[in-house]
């Protein structure tokens, strides 16, 4: 089902933005840092992306989507990370309000129109398993012009022996399609 439901990697040409969504890490209180999470391939790739020249900047998308715990928002601990890796702040933009992917798009307009950046041309760099649910959410605010960048593909990771021996992976993956299903009809019913 992966390989049906998720997007490949599109031919890419130059962005000014690589729109980096939030939910690739959490906050570790022990550390007081960054810890990479499931979807951390995201930003992996938007550094990629950033050091071979495809994108201009790096726009983190995240605040804290916690209701319970006072976490710092994503984006700010990222900052913090690029910080530590030596990113320039030049090449770095933070929008550190929104709390799940509808609110990255609204964020991030409004961020980019004060920025004098109207006409960026953008990259989302998101899970493959999330793309088709951002990008319904994307064209409901009327972002039309966006490019997807798949990344930690659910797809990519099995191989034919996972078709002849069972994996808990699979249930995983599994878990992760039926959220985003789910979200995607809550989506296009509007109810969100």
């Amino acid at each position: 089902m992966a390989r049906i439901y998720e997007p490949k990697v599109p031919t890419l040409s130059h962005y000014h933005v690589g729109l980096l969504l939030g939910g690739f890490s959490s906050y570790s209180k022990e550390t007081k840092a960054l810890k990479a999470e499931y979807a951390g391939d995201r930003m992996v790739q938007a550094l990629k992306l950033y050091h071979n020249g495809t994108i201009d900047k790096i726009l983190i998308s995240g605040g804290s989507g916690s209701l319970l715990n006072d976490d710092p928002p994503e984006a700010l601990y990222t900052l913090d990370y690029f910080h530590n890796i030596k990113i320039p702040d030049s090449a770095i933009i933070i929008e550190k309000q929104s709390r799940n992917t509808k609110e990255n798009f609204q964020y991030t307009i409004q961020l980019l129109k004060k920025m004098n950046y109207p006409n960026a041309r953008i990259l989302v760099i998101t899970s493959a398993w999330h793309i088709p649910r951002t990008k319904l959410l994307a064209e409901q605010q009327g972002l039309h012009n966006l490019t997807f960048y798949p990344t930690n593909s659910i797809a990519d990771n099995f191989t034919v022996e996972d078709y002849i021996v069972p994996q808990a992976g699979a249930m995983y993956a599994w878990e992760l399609l039926l959220k985003e299903w789910v979200g995607y009809l809550v989506a296009r019913l509007g109810i969100t």
